[in-house]
């Protein structure tokens, strides 16, 4: 079985992305929003936030379906449900290839 299409990721602006990610033969689509204090807190200064959201989604679909995921999605929500979410997510970025 070959593995899942990386999820696509559209700038909406204003620090939101438009995330679309294949599953079976549907494309789950999710909002989400990035602030960069909170970019900031989980990368650094100056960090990417289209790696962040990226990882985000990555992190959250290794845990649940992507069809289960809420449309609209804040990266505080995000820390605020999974207590090991920004550990987790600074060792990914870090362990990125670049």
């Amino acid at each position: 079985m070959a593995p899942a299409p990386e999820p696509r990721i559209e700038a909406l602006g204003d620090h939101e992305y438009l995330v679309h990610i294949s599953m079976d033969d549907d494309i789950v689509t999710v909002r989400v929003r990035a602030t960069p204090q909170v970019v900031a807190d989980i990368a650094g200064d100056g960090a990417d936030d289209t790696a962040v959201v990226l990882a985000t989604i990555a992190y959250l679909t290794a845990r649940q379906r992507a069809d289960d995921l809420p449309q609209e999605l804040d990266l505080d929500d995000v820390i605020a449900a999974y207590d090991d979410y920004v550990d987790k997510l600074r060792d990914t970025l870090r362990n990125r290839p670049d």
